[in-house]
C-alpha cells in the first residue's frame, strides 16, 4: 500500500493535502507539483485530478509563477533572460507562459542589468591589468547567461573593451 494512502482513506484527499503542503514553502509550477506528487507515490489519474482542482482554486498558475520567477531572478540575481527561460523549462512551465513572462524584460533592461553587475565587479578590480579586468567581467556575465553582444557593449561602455 502506498504511503499517502495510509495517511487518509481517500487518495484524492490525500493527494490534495500533499499538494497544499508542497505549496506552503513557495509557489510552484504545475510541472513541479506534478513531479512532487509522483515522487510521493500518487497515481497519475489522481495527480491529474489534484492538479486540476488546485488550478481551479487558483493555487497554481504557471503564467503568474513564470512572471514572479522572472522578475525575482532578473532583478535580485541579475540573471539573463536566456538562463531564466532555461530555469522555467526545468520547472515544467510551458513555452507560452515563459514567453509572456520574458516579454516583460526588454533589451535595454537586460543591458542595464548586465552593466550594473559588471560595474560592481569593475569597481573591485581597479589595480588589475586591463586584460584581467576584461576576462573577469566577461566570465561573470557569461555565467549569468548574457549574450556576447551585451557583453561587448558593456565592456565598451566601461572603457575596457577591445577595439574590433
Amino acid at each position: 500500500m502506498l504511503e499517502y494512502l495510509k495517511v487518509e482513506g481517500d487518495p484524492y484527499s490525500a493527494a490534495y493535502t500533499i499538494g497544499l503542503n508542497a505549496l506552503v514553502a513557495r509557489a510552484k509550477s504545475k510541472g513541479e507539483l506534478a513531479a512532487h506528487l509522483k515522487k510521493r507515490g500518487v497515481e497519475d489519474d489522481v495527480a491529474a485530478a489534484t492538479l486540476f482542482r488546485l488550478q481551479e482554486a487558483g493555487l497554481i498558475n504557471d503564467e503568474e509563477f513564470a512572471k514572479a520567477w522572472t522578475q525575482s531572478r532578473h532583478s535580485a540575481k541579475k540573471i539573463s533572460k536566456r538562463v531564466i527561460a532555461s530555469e522555467l523549462r526545468t520547472r515544467g512551465v510551458d513555452q507560452n507562459s515563459i514567453d509572456a513572462a520574458l516579454d516583460e524584460i526588454d533589451d535595454e533592461s537586460e543591458y542595464r542589468t548586465a552593466f550594473e553587475l559588471a560595474m560592481r565587479k569593475y569597481n573591485t578590480m581597479s589595480r588589475l591589468e586591463s586584460d584581467v579586468q576584461i576576462r573577469r567581467i566577461q566570465s561573470l556575465l557569461q555565467r549569468k547567461g548574457f549574450s556576447f553582444g551585451v557583453i561587448g557593449r558593456v565592456l565598451k561602455e566601461l572603457g575596457i573593451g577591445r577595439s574590433c
